[in-house]
């Protein structure tokens, strides 16, 4: 089968919902390029990722790469992408050079090269991800692996947004804990969760392409016991009391859904949200406490925040 690759030169901030887009338009795996990995130190004991090469990455900006089959209905669903990536402009996400560029890739080449952007990463104290090709040994007894094949999945786990989710469920996560992750993607946010020690997780996302991503993840990293993937918008039709909901989505959608968090979560309970750019950070701020969260924590890392709220006893 002969496969066509979209080339969209964008902003580190476009990356998420640029790769959604992507996703809902069939394609069935995304790379991104951002020159920015080769460098990041997200903390002096965060983040390396080893044997990058300069040259797979553009000077500026970003590259987000996603294949799609050659068929009659190409051109249409090329058009339909970029009619999306320009929507984006609504909700201030800078979309940088904004172009798109297609080209043609046989199915062996689509299949393995873009694994080479793609190594083990340490994200937290305990916790290191690393794709299932790639054999990693334990630095520390106490360190926690997760595997991703991220072939089918929203995102390896390594993004900002990522890292401040997982940081912050180190932090607030108790043991025992119910946990409810909104928008689960590739479901590494729920198999953190699980591998600190939540006993009951619920994994939410609208898109089917992102719940059968997390599903093999979650079986992958043997957590099916305690995490369920379902099919659902935000909130919808929740009606247990969580300890903790977290939520890596963009800024807009997470002003939507915070009367929702408040209203089912319990007493004491968390609201951990991420996938903010600076420039949406008073508005979720804003949303959360109308809700009647209490901020009890901002962190930040490169150009995305996370917002940490409880709900008061």
């Amino acid at each position: 089968m002969k496969w066509s690759e979209l080339s969209i030169h964008t902003t580190q901030s476009a990356i998420e919902p640029v790769s959604n887009i992507l996703h809902e338009a069939g394609a069935s795996g995304v790379v991104i390029e951002d020159p920015q990995d080769l460098e990041r130190a997200w903390e002096t004991k965060y983040g390396e990722i080893y044997q990058l090469s300069p040259d797979d990455y553009p000077t500026e900006g970003v590259l987000v790469k996603a294949y799609l089959p050659v068929n009659s209905f190409l051109g249409e669903t090329v058009d339909a992408i970029k009619e999306a990536i320009n929507q984006l402009v609504q909700y201030d996400i800078d979309l940088g050079h904004n172009t798109v560029s297609v080209s043609e890739v046989n199915e062996e080449e689509w299949a393995t090269a873009w694994k080479k952007y793609y190594k083990p990463v340490k994200v937290s104290d305990k916790i290191t991800i690393t794709p299932t090709w790639e054999e990693y040994e334990k630095v520390h007894e106490k360190e926690l692996i997760i595997e991703l094949d991220p072939g089918m999945a929203f995102g390896t786990g390594t993004h900002p947004t990522t890292v401040l989710c997982i940081q912050a469920l180190e932090r607030h996560l108790t043991e025992g804990d119910y946990v409810i992750d909104v928008g689960t993607g590739s479901g590494v946010l729920s198999i953190a969760a699980a591998k600190l020690g939540a006993s009951t997780i619920d994994a939410l996302d609208l898109d089917e392409v992102a719940v059968q991503s997390a599903k093999l993840n979650i079986k992958l990293n043997k957590v099916q016991d305690v995490v369920s993937v379902k099919q659902g918008n935000l909130l919808d039709g929740i009606g247990s009391s969580p300890d903790l909901i977290v939520a890596n989505i963009l800024a807009d959608v997470i002003v939507k859904m915070t009367n929702d968090a408040f209203n089912i979560i319990r007493p004491g309970g968390k609201l951990i949200t991420s996938g903010i750019i600076q420039g949406k950070r008073a508005d979720v701020k804003i949303a959360m406490h109308d809700s009647g969260f209490e901020i009890i924590e901002i962190v930040e890392m490169e150009d995305w925040l996370a917002i940490i709220g409880q709900k008061p006893e």
